[in-house]
């Protein structure tokens, strides 16, 4: 079994052992035995926190190089114009505290919806109403799913941010939420 332990950057293709196709509930674990595309055993034992990105690099303590691939998984993908439409399409699902992949359509996208922006999350049918509430064109299918990263997490990628203050505010929601 190869032992995967350090996250590294960009390498050559030609250094790529193998890839390891996960659904996004799996990329973000730090501990996870799996097989790779190829039937090779391996085991993850990474630091916490950070999920695992399409397109990212692992390497097992022996050398090889692994690159993670986002599996395809049931999605919803509810097409919207951008501009105002897409950012309230944004607020109201973010709002309810669902991960959330935001991303632009092709022409061919473009032509079968009308719409040219998009968002995806994990089939949900009050989420789907809402969507179809606030004008978004729903697609239920399987595609990769890699939501945006939280803001914290980009902006200092493993990096620690903490607050030394606490506060809370209404979402108007029956509930509040304490940070």
């Amino acid at each position: 079994m190869l032992e995967l332990t350090q996250r590294v950057g960009p390498v050559e293709t030609a250094e790529i052992h193998d890839h390891l196709t996960l659904p996004f509930e799996l990329r973000m674990r730090g501990r996870l035995r799996a097989k790779t595309d190829t039937g090779y055993d391996v085991g993850l034992f990474l630091d916490r926190g950070p999920v695992l990105r399409e397109g990212a690099f692992l390497q097992a303590e022996s050398g090889e190089i692994i690159r993670i691939r986002a599996a395809d998984e049931p999605v919803v993908t509810a097409y919207i114009e951008p501009g105002l439409a897409m950012a309230r399409l944004c607020y109201h699902l973010g709002n309810r505290h669902v991960a959330l992949q935001i991303g632009a359509t092709g022409s061919d996208d473009q032509a079968k919806t009308g719409k040219t922006g998009w968002v995806r999350f994990p089939p949900d049918h009050v989420l789907e109403e809402l969507a179809e509430r606030l004008g978004a064109t729903l697609e239920h299918h399987r595609a990769p799913f890699d939501p945006e990263p939280g803001a914290y997490a980009q902006a200092g990628e493993g990096k620690s941010h903490g607050h030394s203050h606490s506060h809370s505010h209404s979402h108007g929601h029956g509930h509040d939420h304490s940070h």
